[in-house]
């Protein structure tokens, strides 16, 4: 009986789980027709599809790696993945709540001109990120230099952007349309081996020889130029390896010799720069060699005649003229021209000199080695003797009076 009765609960206890699942099912769907539970199982799906994006991406990551020699394309490839697998994710979420992507696009079709115009840029970047990596400019790894004087290394290179990490130890982000519309220079392409020129101009009195020779030798002095060896070959032109220095040109200033030397590693291009230029510096000035800068000469011709230094008589009244002093008594103002000077050329080829005086109030020239005589006044009296008469004639007329 008891088995009996086993087996009679048996079936019972079955039903009993069944019409509760039935009831969860029930519950489940009327919870996922709502609106919550939709967003729920779309959150739901991309979940599962952050997952299985990173496993694929385990999985598939070094054997592309391998495959492919191009770093930059190898992560375009992986990325990818990562996302094509969470937007397939998102998609099966849509549709599997009823969503269907007809209505999507009738509905955009109203915004069609102002999507295309706020997607613009973010297409134009796409299309000039699969040129970049199909036309290989620059690699992962690079040194390259923006045409605004910007260098540093390629970090990354993705659809959207390009990233450099720059020689002042920042990052820099640049979008793939601007690095497609300016020009790039690249230092590690093929060779990192750079040449580089500076220019020195030495006068024309000095020992050209003598000085190409010094400045090569401050080339070679520097570890990192490179000094002999093969010849570098640069597309289907050939070059010394080892530091070269050619007289230029001829300049207005002096003679322009040009020096050429190879560096090793493209990062060090300034500090190198700055090293063989002191070296020249040091080298030129113990030597016969004279580095040149714009001067000029001035040559002024020797001529006879009378020659007078003073102020300019530029037909000024007295008194206003340059050169001209207030006299101290108020009697009005004087030119200084006492220390004029005369140059004669006599006959036998000697010359005379003499200084000449001259006071503005008419009393004539003064000879050097002369004295001044008064000027008269009004009344025909020298200065001294009219203020006197006045003087007299006051006190005359005063007393006069008192009579």
């Amino acid at each position: 009986m008891g088995d009996g009765g086993f087996a009679m609960a048996r079936p019972e206890a079955l039903l009993s789980i069944g019409g509760r699942l039935t009831r969860f099912a029930d519950a489940f769907g009327g919870f996922a027709g709502s609106a919550v539970g939709r967003l729920l199982f779309v959150i739901l799906s991309v979940a599962v599809g952050v997952v299985a994006s990173k496993f694929l991406v385990r999985l598939i990551g070094r054997p592309v790696a391998r495959r492919v020699s191009r770093q930059s394309v190898a992560q375009t490839i992986v990325r990818g993945v990562r996302v094509g697998t969470v937007t397939l994710s998102l998609l099966v979420g849509l549709w599997a709540v009823g969503f269907r992507f007809t209505d999507l696009l009738v509905g955009t079709a109203v915004f069609s001109a102002v999507i295309g115009i706020i997607l613009a840029p973010l297409v134009g970047n796409f299309i000039n990120g699969v040129f970049i990596l199909a036309d290989q400019p620059f690699e992962i790894g690079d040194m390259i230099e923006l045409e605004n004087g910007t260098t540093g290394f390629v970090e990354d290179i993705t659809i959207r952007y390009t990233k450099i990490f720059t020689l002042d130890n920042t990052f820099l982000v640049v979008p793939n349309g601007a690095m497609r519309e300016r020009d790039v220079t690249n230092y590690s392409a093929e060779d990192e081996r750079t040449r580089r020129t500076i220019d020195v101009l030495v006068t024309y009195e000095s020992d050209i020889s003598e000085g190409r020779r010094l400045i090569e030798r401050a080339a070679r002095d520097c570890d990192a130029v490179i000094d002999g060896g093969p010849d570098i070959r640069v597309g289907v032109a050939r070059y010394t390896a080892s530091p070269d220095c050619r007289l230029h040109e001829f300049g207005d200033d002096g003679i322009l010799l040009r020096l050429r030397y190879w560096v090793k590693k493209p990062y060090k291009l300034s500090k190198v720069q700055s090293d063989v230029n002191t070296r020249i510096r040091e080298r030129l000035t113990d030597a016969d060699v004279e580095m040149a800068y714009p001067h000029r000469h001035l040559v002024f011709d020797d001529t006879s005649g009378i020659a007078r230094v003073g102020g300019p008589d530029d037909g000024r009244p007295a008194g206003e003229r340059a050169g001209d002093k207030p006299d101290p008594e108020g009697r009005g103002a004087t030119e200084d021209r006492a220390g004029a000077t005369e140059v004669t050329e006599t006959g036998n080829g000697d010359t005379e000199t003499g200084e000449t005086g001259k006071n503005d109030a008419g009393t004539g020239d003064t000879e050097a080695g002369g004295r001044a005589e008064p000027a008269p006044t009004e009344d025909g009296l020298p200065t001294g003797a009219n203020a006197a008469a006045r003087t007299d004639s006051s006190d005359g007329g005063d007393s006069g009076g008192d009579r």
